[in-house]
């Protein structure tokens, strides 16, 4: 059974840090693109970033951008996801996702594994 576990969110005052953490389980995504969603209430599903299957290809919304740093190691088969300088509208659920691709897009549909999210809450 594939699975996809996130950690690490929490509440946390603006301006402070996460780290949250996908780890995948009963399949290794070495060769799939990941991506980390964020949805909060009232508002649409957003990819905030995703990382090609190397790692070597980042995209981040423009809303975290300079921010937020998206990352993985292969060998434990989990991708992360660093948050600095968060703010009261970071606040979320945050979901990682797996794609059938090598390579990310900002897609949903791209995407066919999906964590149960972490929440992350920012206070102002």
């Amino acid at each position: 059974q594939v699975q996809l576990t996130e950690s690490g969110g929490g509440l946390v005052q603006a301006g402070g840090s996460l780290r949250l953490s996908c780890a995948a389980s009963g399949r290794t995504f070495s060769n799939n693109a990941m991506a980390w969603f964020r949805q909060a209430p009232g508002k649409e599903r957003e990819c905030v970033a995703h990382i090609s299957w190397s790692g070597g290809s980042t995209y981040y919304a423009d809303s975290v951008k300079g921010r937020f740093t998206i990352s993985r190691d292969n060998a434990k088969n989990t991708v992360y996801l660093q948050m600095n300088s968060l703010k009261p509208e970071d606040t979320a659920v945050y979901s990682c996702a797996a794609s059938r691709m090598r390579w990310a897009s900002a897609r949903v549909e791209q995407y066919d594994y999906w964590g149960q999210g972490t929440q992350v809450t920012v206070s102002s």
